[in-house]
């Protein structure tokens, strides 16, 4: 027997032309409201260590992602290669405690500070961004007085 919380696997968050949520959550009318969505009813999520603004990885949310991780703390995302919705460290052992979440300022993005235990990203390291690209189109001088 289905349970009513479960999404089925597979199921693809589809859009909902009237901007609102993609399939049905329990998330707040009020904060649902605020966002600003994909067309497949995701918002982007930037995930940080809690209290040195580490930045560990991006990763994907619907409403019912979004309410999952407000009323639990354990930070819960959609993953669109699966169709699924996956709990961090649920296989790996590498949680993610959910200290606090932020929607900017559009409403599209949301900024989710975590105390992370073990790396962030699947290839075991701390975070996703470790991938240095080489920027030389600005001088050193004009980096300072523009950051």
């Amino acid at each position: 027997m289905p349970v009513p919380d479960a999404p089925s696997p597979g199921a693809l968050p589809g859009s909902d032309p009237s901007g609102g949520p993609a399939r049905p959550s329990h998330l707040d009318p009020a904060i649902a409201a605020r966002l600003r969505r994909t067309s497949d009813g995701l918002l982007a999520a930037v995930v940080r260590q809690y209290g040195s603004a580490e930045v560990l990885m991006l990763a994907w949310m619907d409403d019912e992602a979004l309410h999952r991780t407000l009323t639990t703390g354990r930070a819960t995302y959609w993953s669109r290669s699966r169709g699924e919705y996956w709990v961090k460290g649920a296989t790996s052992g590498h949680h993610q405690y959910v200290r606090a979440v932020a929607l900017d300022c559009d409403g599209d993005a949301l900024l989710v500070d975590v105390d992370q235990v073990g790396p962030a990203c699947h290839t075991g390291r701390r975070s996703c961004f470790h991938n240095n690209l080489p920027v030389t189109g600005v001088s050193g001088d004009e980096r300072q007085v523009r950051s």
